[in-house]
């Protein structure tokens, strides 16, 4: 049921389960909507990894606000999509007031885990509470020496690896798991405490606790597992749905928006159209938490390979529009130390190797869609006073709006302004 306390109407939710299915009388409903309400344009967003119904549905209801006196002629619908992610708590959402769990999460010295984190941590791993009260207790404890960092590595790793069955999650051929839950923990540990030291300007020069890197490295690995589900939802759920929605309503037009790795949701959504369905008039991803390359007909460095998305883009009857900025120290830093070939082993420090292998391995959200030809690129004033282009994919600088956050996210979660709602709008020529 829709949020009483939503800023716009008429306003529905899509609730998935981590296998893509969807609550069939929420979709009912929304087919059943659209039309009864006389709804022209549609505009579905899906949230990254918020880790409850509330916290996603904050996030609508402060996005959404603007977009009726913004086009307030327009027939627009509103869909938020809910589906079962988490993030750790002490990650705020933009300028969203503050939860009393990220308070607590804020004032838990250390690497320690806040109660509200393991609790997300168990409904994300449900099989995995006895490893989950180890890690807890690894991190609660420290102990010295490379033993229990090694022991709290393994640990992750089974959280990280997929069980039998699981979908693909590469949005590149060799980006095959993060290798850093292959390879020395200590290492990886290291590594991340190095570059998070360096994020952090609170404080003076310290020298990196590897504890922090171990508490990073468990951040990484539900990032990892979030991955891998919005990647099934949007092909297995999404996708499917909104093909049923142009059935029954072939004159809605469809706006798909995405933050995080909802933007990965959205955009594998189009894999899975059904064949011949247009209804998708725009995709607008904010700080869009995947390869840059996932619709790259060829890598630039392996001709021969595609990205996971190639062409879909085309699936849509309009623009790709990708918002991106080099504020989003997530996906500057942290996205792409993940993301990167076990045998991709350099030996500078965190931050620093971070930043040399986003040419490769970076993120939508940090510099925008890379290796589709014809892209065009323009910062936030030239996308305001549009028009976009009317197809292709299209990269907006948002640096200017989305730019505060501490560490170790940065901007990542810095979306809630009335530009980006600007934006949706233009993309789907929303008049």
């Amino acid at each position: 049921m829709a949020d009483p306390g939503m800023s716009v109407t008429p306003y529905w939710e899509l609730t998935f389960d981590a296998d893509g299915d969807v609550d069939g009388p929420e979709r009912d409903r929304l087919r059943a909507g659209v039309t009864d309400r006389g709804v022209r344009d549609l505009i579905v967003f899906a949230h990254g990894w918020n880790n409850d119904r509330s916290g996603a549905t904050a996030l609508y209801r402060e996005f959404f606000a603007p977009v009726p006196g913004l086009a307030p002629k327009a027939r627009i619908g509103y869909v938020g999509v809910i589906w079962p992610s988490m993030r750790f708590c002490d990650e705020p959402i933009g300028d969203l007031p503050r939860s009393p769990a990220a308070v607590e999460a804020q004032a838990v010295p250390g690497p320690a885990l806040d109660k509200d984190t393991r609790r997300a941590l168990l409904g994300a791993f449900p099989d995995r509470a006895t490893v989950l009260d180890r890690l807890a207790r690894l991190l609660d404890e420290q102990p010295a020496g490379d033993e229990g960092l090694a022991e709290f590595g393994r640990l992750v790793r089974l959280l990280a690896e997929p069980g039998p069955g699981a979908p693909e999650v590469a949005d590149v051929p060799e980006e095959d798991g993060p290798a850093m839950f292959r390879g020395d923990p200590a290492a990886a540990c290291a590594e991340l405490a190095e570059a998070l030291a360096a994020l952090d300007t609170t404080e003076g020069f310290t020298l990196p606790n590897p504890w922090n890197g171990a508490k990073e490295l468990l951040r990484q690995a539900t990032y990892y597992t979030m991955k891998r589900r919005a990647g099934t939802v949007g092909e297995h759920g999404l996708g499917p749905v909104v093909g049923r929605l142009a059935a029954a309503a072939p004159g809605v037009r469809v706006h798909l928006v995405g933050h995080s790795f909802g933007g990965r949701l959205v955009s594998f959504a189009l894999r899975g159209l059904p064949a011949g369905v247009r209804t998708v008039k725009s995709v607008t991803l904010l700080q869009g938490a995947f390869s840059h390359y996932a619709f790259a007909a060829r890598l630039p460095h392996d001709p021969d390979r595609a990205g996971a998305l190639r062409d879909r883009h085309k699936r849509i009857d309009g623009p790709l529009v990708c918002c991106y900025s080099r504020f989003d120290s997530a996906l500057a830093t942290f996205y792409p130390l993940a993301s990167r070939c076990a045998d991709d082993d350099r030996s500078v420090g965190g931050l620093a190797l971070g930043r040399m292998l986003g040419a490769r391995w970076g993120a939508m959200g940090y510099d925008g869609v890379q290796g589709v030809q014809g892209t065009d690129a323009l910062d936030l004033a030239a996308a305001l006073r549009g028009p976009l282009p009317a197809a292709g994919c299209v990269n907006v600088d948002v640096a200017a709006v989305v730019r505060r956050g501490g560490a170790p996210s940065g901007a990542h979660s810095d979306i809630v302004h009335p530009e980006l709602a600007r934006v949706v709008l233009a993309a789907g020529r929303i008049a």
